[in-house]
């Protein structure tokens, strides 16, 4: 008992912390209630989906630079391809290509063996590339099954269908692997290569099914973005410096092998209701910004020093 307390501890610290920003916001805003958790959670939802993408690779040891670009990616082609066909075999199509974008960065870095911070560098004008040759300027429509799927709230208020969605989707990619050979092997890879290797892991073939399952999550967060929007914006958003902050603030160890996906799920929704409450207490959107990227790179900075120390150790 006292291990899974010891375990959890900083999930348990992360949700004490959610639910004080809660009634803070409430005390701030008496009016807040369902339709503010709703609002939260739609504005969280592609937030959410990149850095559950983004989880998944820094725990194999690396990371995607290139997330942004690879959400507006699906996106725009969410947007085009709802526009002229149903929307079933739509979202398959985005999810495969969301899958190949994913598995074209892995099998780069692991072929070219350069390191991956450069490739999913390149990737990201490339994917932003793509994005434009889909859609040079915002247009398409997604289809209105999609936006309604993220509106108002699951069976009771107070549980918006936004939240159930994120959490369905990322459950659906990530439970199956999280407890099979290639969970365990992700997790390996990602607290030491060569013991990995040793012990008969496959390393490059983990690495390239940790960053197609990346691309999954974020093909997800385009579609999230479509729904949000009800069109394809080819323009990543600011979703990649969000992404890295919440992995780090939910407890995934910069340099792989250690932390889970719901940490880093808590965090999405922590910074976003700072957000909130910065707006709540009008201030100015540029100070808010600034107070929101000095968070951010804060958190980031602690990270990597606390894995700088762990590798001394």
């Amino acid at each position: 008992m006292s291990d899974v307390i010891r375990k959890n501890a900083w999930v348990a610290g992360l949700v004490a912390l959610l639910a004080v920003l809660l009634v803070v916001t409430k005390l701030i805003q008496p009016t807040f209630g369902v339709s503010g958790l709703e609002s939260i959670a739609r504005a969280a939802l592609p937030f959410a989906f990149a850095t559950a993408g983004m989880a998944v690779v820094v725990i194999v040891g690396g990371i995607d630079l290139s997330v942004a670009s690879m959400m507006a990616v699906c996106a725009v082609a969410a947007a085009v391809l709802m526009e002229r066909m149903a929307g079933v075999p739509a979202l398959l199509i985005v999810l495969a290509l969301g899958l190949v974008m994913g598995f074209l960065n892995g099998a780069l870095i692991v072929l070219t063996r350069v390191p991956d911070i450069v490739v999913t560098l390149a990737m990201l004008f490339v994917w932003e590339g793509v994005a434009l040759l889909i859609l040079e300027t915002p247009g398409g429509a997604a289809s209105d099954w999609l936006e309604q799927s993220i509106r108002g709230s699951f069976l009771v208020p107070g549980i918006p269908n936004a939240l159930v969605v994120t959490i369905i989707c990322v459950a659906v990619v990530w439970l199956p692997i999280r407890r099979s050979k290639l969970g365990l092997s992700i997790y390996a890879t990602g607290s030491d290569e060569l013991a990995a290797f040793r012990s008969g892991v496959a390393i490059g073939p983990t690495k390239i099914l940790a960053y197609s399952l990346c691309g999954v999550l974020c093909a997800f967060g385009g579609l999230s973005l479509a729904a949000l929007t009800g069109i394809g914006e080819p323009v990543p958003g600011p979703y990649l410096l969000a992404s890295v902050a919440a992995v780090v603030l939910g407890g995934v160890v910069l340099g792989g092998g250690r932390g889970s996906l719901l940490g880093p799920l808590i965090a999405v929704y922590i910074l976003r209701i700072i957000r909130t409450i910065l707006t709540l207490l009008a201030f100015d959107p540029n100070v808010t910004t600034i107070i929101e990227g000095v968070i951010m790179v804060g958190v980031v900075m602690l990270g990597t020093a606390a894995m700088m120390r762990g590798a001394q150790q």
